[in-house]
């Protein structure tokens, strides 16, 4: 039994060099974080250790008694930001928020760093990527001064966390987590090592203290949290702000969200005096016309329980080449290929096989729900045949293979929202529920039926039911 005690003790053990992952045998690749040739042996392998019950500092009691009022979330000043946080930021809440380079993180954070700012509020802003001045300037731009909004220009984690010692704030803004490294640990600023060391000593500072933290993230060129799966894991709220960088529209998605729901999105709109939130976006997504133009129509979209009234446009044309462009523009190709499939196939219209087709919507917003799927089937309807579709319609519904129109969810609220801002008509699937006063629904079962809103005299080659 010694003999194999100390064989045990001497086989060595390997380690991932990059996010400090251990194993009993080599491997080629680290399950941890996907790194390949990182994995080296370094030592013995590691003793079995059994963890015995200590004291128990805190008894537990009964779930009723617990006090609920230290959750409390108190607002940041920016209505659009409450509203997917829940009401506001939690006291010892520590929210990721990630995003594309240029979208508006740091311009957002500035602002509500500011707003919530107070005496008995101080905030803590830390920047890792620009200097003190640049983020002055910035602040000078948008407003975001306040005498009570502290400053500080660090890559060191010791450093921040004697700025937190230092200014005792009630909110941490660090934009961001994969600029700050730690002298403790081994690798550059933003390695997996690094960013879990940051990220979990500013977790325990935030819960120790009482302290709010907003961490600013990177993404990478597929859109996902750059750095371990474990950061989005260990933070309370994880938050995508996303936008069109040439658009005006920027829009912050909830993906995890331990205090509230994670299906609220909260609209922004990034100009050059800053960034300003917007209670009723749906304007910024249609075009004011005083007459109806053919291959435009009007769709109603939820983005998390937000109805939003948004607007699809298509064009055709003769096509040069021998292979016909499809082009889309915040619409997914491949939902509008299916459209025009069952256009053809269902709805009889061969006017579209040999053309160059444009798709795209207005104001930047992306439509990649299936109810956008009638709005696009009529849009690419009207613009083959030039004929406009009948003025204050939308159409909601996601279309099938087999032409059928089928239920999305959340009718009544997408045609409250239209009613609301003055459309009288709608084409809905079947079985709509409770319809606002004053707007005439039609249901449709098939694109077939749909297709009858077109002008009789220059609709595109119809079924020959009709």
């Amino acid at each position: 039994m010694a003999a194999r005690t100390k064989s045990t003790k001497d086989r060595p053990s390997y380690r991932c060099t990059e996010c400090g992952w251990t194993t009993a045998k080599w491997l080629g690749r680290c399950p941890e974080c996907q790194a390949w040739g990182t994995v080296e042996e370094y030592g013995g392998a590691p003793a079995v250790r059994t963890t015995a019950a200590g004291r128990v500092s805190t008894a537990a009691v009964p779930i009723g008694q617990v006090d609920g009022r230290q959750a409390t979330a108190r607002s940041t000043g920016v209505d659009e930001l409450d509203r997917v946080l829940g009401g506001g930021l939690v006291p010892g809440a520590v929210v990721l928020l990630a995003g594309e380079p240029g979208v508006g993180k740091s311009t957002l954070l500035l602002d509500v760093a500011a707003k919530a700012a107070s005496e008995e509020h101080p905030t803590l802003y830390v920047t890792g990527e620009e200097s003190a001045s640049q983020v002055r300037l910035r602040a000078d731009r948008i407003g975001a001064l306040h005498d009570h909004l502290y400053l500080a220009a660090e890559t060191d984690l010791s450093v921040v966390l004697g700025h937190l010692d230092a200014v005792k704030p009630s909110l941490l803004v660090l934009d961001s987590v994969q600029t700050v490294a730690s002298p403790e640990i081994e690798g550059a600023p933003g390695g997996m090592a690094q960013v879990r060391e940051v990220a979990g000593a500013l977790i325990r500072a935030s819960k120790e203290r009482g302290m709010a933290t907003l961490l600013v993230g990177h993404v990478t060129k597929d859109g996902a949290i750059a750095g371990p799966r474990l950061l989005e894991h260990l933070v309370d709220v994880v938050l995508h702000f996303e936008g069109d960088r040439h658009a005006r529209l920027r829009l912050v998605r909830g993906v995890k969200n331990r205090y509230g729901a994670t299906d609220e999105v909260g609209c922004f709109e990034l100009h050059d005096e800053g960034i300003t939130g917007l209670a009723d976006p749906s304007g910024l997504f249609l075009t004011q016309r005083a007459e109806p133009v053919p291959g435009t129509c009007l769709t109603v979209t939820l983005e998390g329980r937000r109805p939003l009234v948004a607007e699809v446009q298509a064009l055709t044309v003769d096509s040069q080449i021998p292979s016909p462009r499809r082009t889309t523009s915040g619409l997914e190709t491949s939902r509008v290929s299916m459209m025009l499939a069952v256009l053809e196939q269902r709805g009889r219209i061969s006017a579209l096989g040999k053309r160059d087709i444009y798709s795209a919507t207005v104001g930047g917003v992306r439509l990649t729900e299936p109810a956008a799927d009638l709005a696009v089937a009529l849009a690419l309807a009207s613009a083959a045949s030039d004929t406009p579709l009948p003025k204050n319609l939308v159409a909601i519904g996601e279309v099938g293979l087999a032409g059928e129109v089928r239920r999305v969810t959340g009718v009544q609220r997408r045609l409250t929202e239209a009613h609301r801002l003055g459309f009288t008509h709608a084409l809905v699937p079947g079985d709509p529920g409770k319809v606002p006063a004053g707007m005439r629904v039609l249901e449709v079962a098939d694109v077939g039926e749909a297709l009858r809103v077109l002008p009789r005299g220059r609709r595109p080659s119809a079924p020959a039911a009709e």
